[in-house]
């Protein structure tokens, strides 16, 4: 699993500009769910071959009539109890407050791995600047300016560091996946019935109560077998740890979504008809196309709607969610056991399509077809020449087309030719992505 870093701090101390370094272009989910402020952003960085999520938390405005243990519960004790280790942001201009030995105080109570950092310190070569951060007993004071990225990457470094994570495992492109189990998130928002749902396959109140010890963003994997075939399900639901997290902490936790993803085969993005398509299931959506996993739709508790609300739902998935137009669709209910052996069906086919392997000569009789078909357009003085496509990774199926000029090939036509090669190789729910790779002229430089 990716591990976390939480942002945090009092307002106005550049967390936000720090998180924009950490994540750099990557855009940043909205985690607009209930219990979390609006105002807490996720997104993913990457140093060197560590991937990592980064939260960014609304700043410490603690209210003198309830005290500041629960403003922290309602901004920031998600992100913290989430978190692997914790960047604690002052301002190196403006020094010490009491609302930073409070912090201060709690994070020390955690016991929680946590980097100091005294930001906007550009320009501030004596050490004895930040001296007074010292006496906030949490380790030494890193200097940085998240404004002008410096000491951005030695922090990174430093936050990682102290994990002590073992180098990465980069994936077989073309491996034996047969022999491998199938990994099965369930994802959607609080009570969409995931837990119900896998309780239903497993055919015994496996998920009722979880109390472990360890983390609280573990997400729970249990191994499952059907019809001869090996899964690993993985529900989103979050744990809670009792005496250990406040009540006001939802039982959805957005980090363990986002690291089911990234550790599943495929995704079952699961909808509760009675609530329709909300904001959080199209970010959810958005970030299981951007993670490339294969994907199927269920709408759960179709039973418990009226056929008005079925159709404005339909009208609501075609619209909010059509970027996902790949992705089987399916309408059941968890409880009552209605239409889990289609969904079943795709489940499998979906991971088929993920990991299908396309030789290099049928890719090739794709393409010039397509060609033959369609020709992509003139753009100034170029047109984009395709000579041939081959495979270059799996899950998410990745198709390479080699030629020339190919940097003006339109989007437009790039769909044209995802649903060419859709058709040939029945990729349903699977993203797939295609790459372009010019090739050099070796006359260009030259008079």
């Amino acid at each position: 699993m990716k591990p976390v870093i939480a942002l945090v701090g009092r307002p106005n101390v550049g967390k936000s500009t720090l998180f924009n370094r950490l994540t750099k272009s990557r855009d940043a989910i909205v985690a607009d769910f209930a219990g979390l402020t609006r105002d807490r952003h996720y997104g993913q960085g990457r140093q060197g071959k560590h991937e990592y999520i980064a939260i960014d938390t609304g700043g410490f405005e603690p209210d003198a009539s309830k005290g500041i243990f629960k403003e922290m519960a309602k901004q920031t004790q998600q992100a913290v109890a989430e978190a692997d280790v914790v960047i604690f942001v002052l301002d190196a201009r403006a020094g010490l407050s009491g609302q930073d030995h409070e912090i201060a105080n709690y994070l020390r109570r955690l016991g929680k791995p946590t980097v100091l950092v005294a930001n906007k310190a550009e320009g501030m070569k004596d050490g004895t600047q930040l001296s007074e951060f010292y006496e906030l007993g949490l380790g030494e004071v890193m200097p940085v300016s998240a404004a002008h990225g410096q000491g951005v990457r030695s922090l990174v470094d430093l936050a990682l560091g102290l994990l002590n994570l073992p180098e990465p495992v980069e994936d077989e492109a073309f491996g034996d996946e047969d022999q491998k189990p199938v990994r099965l998130a369930v994802a959607g928002r609080p009570n969409a019935g995931k837990s119900t749902l896998i309780n239903t396959w497993l055919g015994e109140e496996r998920l009722v109560a979880f109390d472990m010890p360890g983390t609280t963003r573990d997400a729970i994997t249990v191994p499952f077998e059907r019809n001869g075939q090996k899964f690993e399900l993985i529900d989103t639901a979050g744990l809670r740890r009792k005496g250990k997290v406040f009540e006001a902490i939802e039982k959805f936790s957005v980090v363990k979504t986002l690291q089911a993803i990234e550790g599943a085969n495929v995704v079952l993005l699961l909808i509760d008809a009675t609530q329709g398509v909300t904001d959080q299931d199209a970010h959810i959506a958005g970030y299981i196309l951007e993670s490339g996993r294969s994907v199927v739709l269920a709408i759960n508790k179709w039973d418990a709607v009226d056929d008005y609300q079925r159709q404005m739902l339909e009208r609501s998935i075609e619209t909010r969610l059509s970027f996902l137009k790949f992705a089987p669709l399916h309408f059941i209910s968890a409880q009552k056991r209605q239409g889990l052996e289609p969904l079943w069906k795709s489940i499998i086919q979906a991971h088929r399509a993920a990991t299908c392997k396309m030789p290099t000569p049928v890719l090739t009789r794709v393409l010039l077809e397509a060609l033959q078909f369609q020709t992509p357009k003139k753009v100034g003085a170029y047109r984009p020449k395709m000579r041939y496509a081959h495979q270059g990774g799996m899950n998410p199926p990745i198709i390479v087309i080699h030629g020339n000029s190919l940097e003006h090939v339109t989007d437009a036509y790039k769909r044209f030719l995802e649903g060419r090669f859709r058709k040939e190789f029945n990729l349903v729910g699977t993203p797939l992505r295609i790459e372009m790779k010019t090739s050099h002229n070796p006359y260009a430089d030259k008079d």
